[in-house]
């Protein structure tokens, strides 16, 4: 077996079967798992999701939300462990594979239109 055979064989192990269709433009609701002390808790993050990038194990989702006046992007590894969950809120329209132009626009400017013809 060759090197990169090896990798793709202990990737596959670790890759979650339960994940969600997840489209950019959706709206997610994302259970991060935090170590506070020595509890562990679950921290959910909702936002609109810009940015996909795929990659087998590497795929991450870009989600941002507004907090306070201030936009925040959190950059999520789908199958780390650290992620409990990840719920669908609703779907958005888009017309394009990154929503960066988001990061410039405030208030209801930001907001997509709903799509129906997806399963939640």
């Amino acid at each position: 077996m060759h090197a990169q055979e090896i990798i793709q064989s202990i990737e596959k192990e670790q890759l979650k079967s339960d994940l969600p269709q997840i489209y950019v433009g959706d709206t997610v609701r994302v259970g991060v798992r935090i170590r506070e002390g020595g509890k562990e808790r679950t921290q959910p993050y909702e936002g609109t999701v810009i940015a996909m990038r795929n990659g087998g194990i590497n795929e991450t989702i870009t989600v941002r939300r507004i907090f306070q006046g201030i936009g925040v992007e959190r950059v999520f590894l789908l199958h780390s462990p650290r992620i409990n969950y990840i719920k669908v809120i609703r779907r958005g329209k888009a017309r394009r594979a990154k929503l960066y132009y988001l990061r410039q626009r405030v208030g209801k400017k930001t907001r997509l239109k709903q799509r129906f013809d997806r399963p939640l």
